[in-house]
């Protein structure tokens, strides 16, 4: 992509992302992810109906009186997004006006979270994943940091087309030490990530924001139609103007989606699921209402 126009979808996408957070979202990321820890901050000399556990013993004794540990808040928050970037996210069925690619929706969301993060104060850190780990951006505060994110959401090309959402958990994992509310966006087309997401599960927060086109669900009566997936290279042919082709499809299309919903309450996984078609603003105000 030229640069000139490279910029000018960065500034598309910021402005429009940018707004959203800050006049719908602002406020329930903020309830949602307030004070999910407690830092030391001081100590103070014991006052009756104090929680004797908070007692500091070393400096009780140093005085020969007792002391508790103060505790505020952790209003600083970390925030990973683990960014679906397999050749499953170009499809889209829609138009310009209604509707664009999986991969567009995903970074319109990712970047709206990444503002509502940094309105919050929140460090925000990214990675990038198809059926590897393509890109890892460590989490940082600050508008240029912010802009360089979206840069890569908009212009990231990936080397490989599989998916594999457990590799990205590992990773996530491996280089997050401290617990994290991490945003997993992606179509979810991938069966062999319940390991890793159970484990990932107990040291962060995790989200599930599983993006789809509406005809990843229902097939329409188009007739003969030659079908090709964007991650294996397959091809194959499927008469859709057969009731039982299109019903077939629908009911594996649905037990798929049943699927991802259980085990995502299976693990406590507060999960959504937008179609590129819809509006995602009241689906992720939601999602944050679950937090």
């Amino acid at each position: 992509m030229e640069t000139s126009e490279l910029l000018k979808k960065v500034r598309k996408i910021e402005i429009k992302t940018k707004a959203l957070s800050r006049q719908i979202f602002s406020g329930q990321y903020h309830s949602a992810f307030k004070g999910r820890g407690m830092a030391f901050s001081e100590v103070r000399e014991y006052q009756y109906g104090d929680d004797v556990r908070f007692i500091d013993w070393k400096v009780t004794a140093r005085f020969n009186h007792p002391y508790v540990k103060v505790f505020e808040e952790e209003r600083e928050l970390t925030v990973m997004l683990l960014v679906d970037v397999s050749a499953s996210g170009e499809f889209g069925s829609g138009t310009d006006k209604k509707g664009g690619s999986k991969r567009e929706s995903i970074s319109e969301i990712a970047a709206i979270l990444a503002f509502s993060a940094a309105q919050n104060n929140d460090k925000v850190g990214a990675i990038f994943f198809s059926s590897e780990v393509e890109k890892y951006i460590p989490p940082q505060k600050g508008r240029t940091h912010l802009l360089h994110i979206i840069r890569e959401l908009v212009n990231f090309e990936p080397k490989h087309p599989g998916t594999d959402i457990g590799q990205a958990l590992k990773f996530l994992r491996n280089v997050q030490k401290r617990k994290s509310s991490a945003f997993v966006l992606s179509d979810f087309m991938d069966s062999r990530y319940e390991d890793a997401l159970k484990i990932a599960g107990k040291a962060h927060e995790i989200v599930a924001l599983q993006v789809y086109d509406p005809l990843e669900r229902e097939l329409p009566d188009w007739g003969l139609v030659r079908m090709h997936d964007n991650e294996t290279g397959e091809e194959f042919m499927i008469d859709t103007a057969s009731k039982a082709n299109r019903e077939a499809f629908a009911k594996f299309r649905a037990e798929e989606h049943k699927n991802f919903d259980t085990l995502m309450n299976k693990y406590g996984i507060v999960h959504t699921s937008i179609s590129t078609q819809e509006d995602y603003v009241k689906p992720l105000i939601t999602m944050f209402s679950k937090l």
